[in-house]
């Protein structure tokens, strides 16, 4: 059976539309190392869904005055909207709104308490007397006691990373109205990460040669700097998964304790949806498993800290609960390749300002795999970047048009009109054409190298100066010249030129699916590189609701050099990209903050 390889992907609130900061901070490196995944044959599982029960949601029902199953509902279909038309190829896209995701949490929360990693405390927090109600942490903003940033949230800054204990900030204010809350004492279950601490180091210290240095440094150095403490798992809320406990009653579990646990049941779910109840152990409780989770740095502590410490904690007493004979440990994750942020135009991304590319926005006007590929050559894998419009519209040109699409397209129209759509013979290759296609066969080792470690800057990179290096060949070959003296020369250059840009096809597949499938038909292939998306509507207890899911049917595509034959037939071929006009970009900023 092939590798089992589990890609988890960031939740996004179902508060906001989706910009381009959090497509290349999460969603689109999932998809790419997705897809990559599965052209090597792998067992790949993509999942997540909208993050429901996130105070984000009810701040925002409140100021528009509906329900959060209203905000929630809005939103979801939004998102799947966009994943569709950018082409993220989700196994199952749900939410945590459904009856399978509030079981699965419960069982959790069970498992962690009759393992002796809850326990209840009473301790002071943020009560609104105004509203005479207590006040989830987002509810709160202050400013933080260890970097002093005065736009923090009660439970973590977003400028430091930290995670905060809400009675130390300073400062308070409530985002309803602004009044200054008081603390007042209320009983919670708190999960005993103190308790748990060395095994989350010692976790930690097996992924330190790999990981990326910032997420060490905000996790592992974080626990070193400050030892982990009972942090609370359970709020006074309406909207939400009710504690399991008579005696937890007008409680909800937090939203950072059950949004992780997501990743289990939407694994769970798609296991039910597809008639294999357990078939989510391949994932979860297989030590051959691979898990890699993808998100932004905002969302570092909450994967590498709190939800190994859930995983470790719960250890076999929720398969128990799941009605296991043989319960086995939980697989701990094996990367967490967190982004950094995008800026814009050297500002902050800022929906409240309307500074922001939004994404469905965006594609009303433009391509999705120009957006694919500038999100990708501008990744914040290590440091900040900067969408910048100028930048966009010269790489979209300069590189997909010029140097990729030019070059697909130049030499299959030539080939078309001078072989009549089919692929010539190309007699005895010279070593220039043999080391062109070396070249290129190496390539694939190159570019898979570096995005099994999400290196997918870098994996782009590479890609895209091999198809310099075709051109190239073709600058010095001249087949549109040395066919007015020798057509059967040229049949071997065309042919050379042909197969290595079939190859490349390949590699740019994950980055750019929708013209390198357009590109597979071109070259007379009936059967698709990737699956199919589908959007199964479906319902429980709590209400229907829209799961985006893939299709791998008829999925063809291998990584693997192209084995192109002489006397293939062509399809006729066409441009890949569209030329941008330089004045756009100045358009585009003109919309910015309005």
């Amino acid at each position: 059976m092939a590798d089992p390889v589990l890609v988890a992907v960031a939740w996004p609130y179902a508060n906001a539309p989706i910009h381009v900061g959090n497509l290349t901070g999460a969603y689109l490196p999932a998809d790419i190392f997705s897809r990559y995944q599965r052209l090597r044959g792998r067992d790949v599982l993509m999942v997540s869904g909208s993050d429901s029960h996130g105070t984000p949601i009810t701040v925002r029902a409140d100021a528009e005055g509906v329900t959060p199953l209203e905000i929630y509902t809005r939103f979801h279909n939004g998102f799947i909207d966009l994943f569709q038309q950018v082409g993220l190829h989700y196994d199952n896209f749900s939410s945590t709104h459904t009856t399978n995701h509030f079981d699965v949490s419960q069982k959790m929360f069970l498992a962690l308490k009759e393992t002796g990693f809850l326990y209840k405390e009473v301790q002071p927090q943020w009560y609104s007397p105004a509203q005479e109600k207590f006040l989830p942490d987002r509810y709160v903003e202050g400013t933080c006691y260890i970097c002093g940033y005065d736009n923090a949230r009660s439970d973590q800054c977003d400028k430091c990373g930290s995670l905060l204990e809400a009675g130390k900030l300073l400062d308070p204010r409530s985002k309803i109205d602004g009044s200054t809350p008081e603390l007042k004492n209320t009983e919670h279950y708190y999960l005993d990460l103190g308790k748990i601490q060395d095994k989350v180091v010692s976790f930690l210290e097996t992924r330190k040669h790999y990981w990326r240095p910032n997420v060490i440094r905000q996790s592992l150095g974080q626990i070193q700097a400050n030892a982990l403490h009972g942090r609370p798992i359970t709020r006074d809320l309406e909207w939400g998964i009710p504690v399991p406990d008579e005696d937890a009653e007008g409680k909800c579990l937090y939203v950072w304790f059950e949004a992780v646990i997501g990743y289990l049941s939407s694994t769970i779910e798609w296991s039910k949806a597809n008639g294999q109840a357990d078939a989510w152990r391949k994932w979860w409780t297989n030590p051959d498993a691979r898990a890699y989770y993808f998100i932004g740095k905002d969302n570092i502590p909450f994967h590498a800290i709190i939800w190994p410490a859930e995983l470790l904690g719960a250890k076999a007493k929720f398969d128990e609960l799941m009605g296991s004979a043989n319960p086995e440990h939980f697989v701990l994750p094996y990367d967490v390749p967190a982004n950094e942020f995008m800026n814009l135009e050297k500002q902050k991304i800022s929906g409240s300002r309307n500074w922001a590319v939004y994404g469905l926005d965006f594609l009303t006007r433009y391509d999705p795999d120009p957006l694919r590929y500038y999100l990708t050559v501008n990744m914040p894998e290590a440091k900040d970047t900067d969408w910048d419009w100028d930048e966009f519209v010269a790489r979209n040109n300069n590189e997909l048009v010029a140097t990729w699409g030019n070059l697909a397209n130049r030499i299959l129209s030539f080939t078309y009109k001078h072989w009549e759509g089919i692929v010539p013979d190309p007699g005895k290759l010279q070593p220039m054409d043999s080391e062109l296609l070396q070249t290129i066969e190496e390539g694939f080792h190159v570019v898979g190298e570096e995005i099994e470690q999400v290196h997918l800057r870098a994996a782009l990179g590479e890609a895209m100066r091999l198809a310099t290096e075709v051109n190239k060949y073709l600058d010095q070959t001249a087949p549109w010249k040395v066919i007015k003296e020798d057509k059967a020369e040229a049949a071997r250059i065309v042919y050379t030129a042909l197969k290595a840009i079939d190859s490349l096809k390949i590699m740019f597949s994950p980055f750019l699916p929708f013209t390198c499938e357009k590109l597979h038909t071109f070259f007379g292939y009936d059967e698709p590189i990737f699956g199919d998306q589908r959007v199964d509507e479906v319902s429980d207890d709590l209400g229907s609701r829209s799961v985006l899911r893939y299709d791998p049917a008829k999925a063809t595509g291998k990584w693997e050099p192209s084995q192109l034959k002489a006397g293939g037939k062509l399809n006729q071929p066409g441009p890949l990209f569209v030329k941008l006009e330089p004045s756009i970009a100045q358009e585009e900023r003109d919309r910015l903050g309005k």
